[in-house]
């Protein structure tokens, strides 16, 4: 009898703790589902909310593209008009010197075009976009008329430090049609360069005029010195020799009749031996 109360007492005891077990997970099936449901709703929420921003961009991004088409149509020019540039004080770019130049338009068209500004600036050569100076806009508003032309004159100043770099040079023309539309041309885009004008000596280039002056003078100067000496030296070494008999005598150049006319003149004794002789004949 002790032997199967024991016996029904273990089988209890292992039979509890699955039951426990079992009756766990029957419990956690349902928690389980409550919490997926939630989860699900915010994924949705974020996928909506993900749509619409991506839509967002979108719209920004077509907007954008709007405005730089706009611009793009307002940096265009018309091809009914035609421009010239002409730079009255030369093709140099002096620092600090007024540079002037006309400005000519043709309208090739059929229809009036309104010439509003003229401007001028320095750009970065390497980036066209960044401005180093700026000009001011010279307003026109002057009306050509089809197959006509016009010129306008406009000038500036580059600065002082510019002197000696090179930087892109933009003029730009802005002229509307009939219609209202904006047109822009570059008349002139190219890079020049700032040069910095004499104007006068400065104090570098007087010292290296007198430097140069100088150096001059002292190379002269070892010239004569050497060719001096040279020719004391000679006239040391030379000795002066007397004149010993007639044949060391060069009498080549004396013409042979007049050599004949004083052989035959001079006497053949000494006059000393000649007047003894005259004075014993007369005794």
């Amino acid at each position: 009898m002790y032997n199967f109360g024991s016996k029904l007492l273990l089988l209890f005891l292992l039979a509890f703790p699955c039951g426990l077990i079992s009756i766990g997970h029957v419990s956690a099936e349902p928690d389980s589902a409550e919490d997926t449901e939630p989860d699900v709703a915010v994924d949705e929420e974020e996928d909506e909310e993900e749509v619409l921003v991506e839509e967002d961009q979108i719209q920004n991004t077509e907007g954008d593209d709007d405005d730089s088409e706009a611009a793009d149509k307002l940096m265009t020019s018309h091809p009914d008009a035609d421009t010239t540039i002409i730079f009255m004080t030369g093709e140099e770019f002096p620092a600090n010197e007024i540079v002037r130049f006309l400005v000519g338009f043709t309208n090739k068209g059929n229809l009036d075009f309104t010439v509003q500004s003229l401007e001028a600036s320095f750009r970065y050569p390497q980036d066209f976009q960044f401005y180093i100076q700026n000009f001011t806009a010279l307003p026109l508003s002057t009306v050509i008329q089809p197959q006509a032309q016009a010129s306008f004159e406009y000038s500036f100043i580059p600065a002082q430090p510019m002197a000696g770099r090179p930087f892109g040079l933009v003029i730009l023309l802005n002229y509307l049609d009939t219609e209202g539309n904006v047109f822009q041309t570059a008349v002139y885009n190219q890079t020049v360069t700032i040069i910095e004008k004499d104007e006068g000596l400065d104090g570098e280039t007087m010292f290296m005029y007198v430097f140069l002056v100088g150096l001059v003078a002292l190379m002269l100067f070892g010239i004569y010195q050497v060719l001096d000496s040279r020719t004391k030296k000679r006239l040391s070494v030379k000795i002066e020799k007397g004149t010993v008999g007639m044949n060391d005598v060069d009498i080549s150049w004396i013409p042979q009749e007049t050599l004949n006319v004083m052989n035959k003149a001079s006497p053949k004794t000494s006059p000393r031996k000649r007047t003894k002789r005259t004075a014993g004949v007369d005794q």
